[in-house]
């Protein structure tokens, strides 16, 4: 109990420091509104749907949805990683709000109902450019890593309140009005998160540009490469995208539980939905003792685990009390699993990608989630409501439980020596950069012996890796001349990296010496991506190459 009081103690500081922070808050209110709209949105669609052709039209709604999105997707997030991020968020919000005002006058002039389902396709391929682009942007603003899970625990939070809102405000829309006036709201709630956006003014902002060579095709692959190549990235879009799967069943299974098991009509929809929301806040509490733990990827398999028991014991008595509270759980679950995940995923994926990643990862839960709601009405036609509700909630137990000592594993590999992260933050190129960045360049240092008289760089061959001085001595020569002798905490070696030249010297053990060599795209990624760092750098260039006392490194 002391451990966890003493965790939340550390978890509010952190929380402070993310509302202090206003680009941070503007980010977080920005979610609110987006995801209010969202949910609001959704709520009418289904419904909507339902009253037009039962399950089964929930289903194909359902699944056109989330298909056109998960197409779009990993071209959507591409923009987040070519463009400002804040502009991507803000065209996102405004897109789909013009849209949905489009689908309120549909629905008040009696239109087709095609009209309004291809409008929600549509709808759902806008959203996809936001989410990555919000993803990728968070980490940039966060100071700490403690800030970092801080952030992702207040915007699951606001999560928990949009999901909450967003069907309560849709359901009782929804049972004074119709489809049409949660359009209307859905689009102001848009307009406002977009409003909110514009007004992020990041400290370390640059003007990003395109900088990798290759076709299009080849940066849309990116992403599916990098979490193809990292098994930790493997595990943890696989788990995702099973709950996504579940969830998509579950947006179908709502309804059911609501208009048939429980007969609560058209406004239940919402409260059961608002339930999950509910608990998402209550997880919350939870989930704000996860702020500076070390073991967030064995957070995230209980967060899956007890996702999906609740749902299947919702099948047990059909109560609407006992499925609010039950439901009230996958909300918990919903919280912890969002927290643990993204702040795993954020820390692991490259800056430099980080969009592509989550645009990877959004098609894939959109995908899921579509055959979720098309696996759903066949699990009703086949099994009943209740064994429908048993399979759904037992299919994530049964995939978690054989991944948890590959969990366990990734927690004891995530634990990044603290001497590396203080090395980095020692140096003034590096002192800049989010703590999210340096965790990943403290994970790829590689650990270097250089013997007294051996040559770590020699001048006139090109540059391939910046080094840090960790113990030892070594001697800088400039055209055979003895300039300067390098300690602990000293470097070289940036100079032919950012400029794209040869070695302006050569370096050379003066004794035994242990360096940590970084790798030309890791450091030419985290110094120009971010402007206090690359304006660092800049200032060492130019201290080193211009008219200076002998005792410069130039390397």
């Amino acid at each position: 109990m002391r451990r966890f009081l003493r965790q939340l103690a550390g978890s509010s500081r952190a929380f402070r420091e993310v509302f202090a922070n206003p680009d941070l808050r503007r980010v977080q209110l920005a979610w609110a509104g987006s995801l209010i709209g969202t949910w609001a949105y959704g709520i009418a669609i289904v419904v909507y749907a339902y009253e037009q052709g039962g399950a089964t039209a929930v289903g194909i709604v359902g699944l056109s949805r989330w298909l056109a999105a998960a197409f779009a997707s990993p071209f959507a997030a591409l923009l987040g990683d070519r463009y400002d991020r804040r502009l991507v968020m803000v065209v996102s919000d405004l897109v789909r709000a013009l849209l949905i005002a489009g689908a309120a006058v549909a629905a008040y002039a009696d239109a087709s109902p095609i009209v309004i389902y291809v409008i929600a396709g549509l709808v759902g391929v806008a959203a996809t450019a936001f989410r990555p682009a919000q993803a990728a942007l968070v980490p940039s603003l966060a100071r700490t890593p403690e800030e970092l899970t801080a952030a992702n625990v207040s915007a699951s939070a606001i999560e928990s309140i949009g999901i909450f809102g967003g069907p309560a405000i849709g359901g009782l829309l929804l049972a004074v009005s119709g489809p049409g006036a949660v359009f209307i709201v859905t689009a102001s709630a848009l307009v406002w998160s977009a409003i909110l956006v514009v007004g992020v003014r990041p400290a370390g902002a640059v003007e990003r540009s395109v900088v990798e060579p290759g076709s299009v095709v080849d940066e849309l692959l990116l992403g599916f490469r990098t979490i193809a190549r990292e098994r930790r990235l493997r595990l943890l879009v696989g788990l995702f995208s099973a709950q996504t799967f579940v969830d998509g069943m579950l947006n179908v299974l709502i309804v059911v539980i609501a208009l048939k098991l429980l007969d609560t009509g058209n406004a239940g929809v919402g409260f059961l939905n608002s339930a999950v929301g509910v608990g998402g806040l209550l997880g919350a509490l939870a989930a704000a003792a996860l702020v500076g733990r070390g073991r967030l990827a064995a957070d995230f398999g209980v967060g899956i685990f007890i996702w999906g028991v609740p749902i299947a014991l919702v099948a047990i008595w059909p109560n609407q009390i006992f499925a609010l509270v039950l439901l009230g759980i996958v909300g918990i679950g919903n919280t912890i699993v969002d927290v643990s995940g993204m702040t795993l995923l954020q820390r692991a994926a490259p800056d430099e990608v980080i969009a592509r990643v989550f645009g990877v990862m959004e098609s894939l839960f959109l995908l899921t989630v579509g055959l979720g709601a098309l696996a759903a009405p066949l699990l009703l036609n086949w099994l009943g409501t209740r064994g429908a509700l048993i399979a759904a909630g037992a299919l994530l137990p049964l995939l978690v439980v054989p991944a948890w000592p590959r969990l366990n594993d990734m927690d004891r590999a995530a634990r990044v020596p603290l001497e590396r992260i203080e090395i980095l933050q020692a140096n003034s190129i590096f002192r800049p950069l989010p703590e999210a960045t340096l965790e990943q360049l403290a994970e790829g240092l590689e650990e270097v012996d250089a013997p007294a008289g051996e040559e770590v760089v020699r001048q006139g061959e090109p540059g391939d890796r910046f080094y840090l001085v960790k113990d030892g001595a070594l001697e800088v020569y400039i055209d055979g001349k003895l300039v300067q002798t390098l300690g602990p905490g000293d470097s070289f070696g940036e100079i032919a990296l950012l400029r794209d030249m040869p070695r302006t010297a050569t370096v050379r053990g003066k004794t035994a010496a242990t360096l940590y060599a970084l790798d030309r795209r890791a450091f030419l990624t985290a110094v120009t991506g971010f402007g206090p760092s690359l304006s660092a750098a800049e200032a060492v260039i130019g201290m080193r190459l211009g008219p200076a006392p002998s005792g410069i490194v130039r390397a």
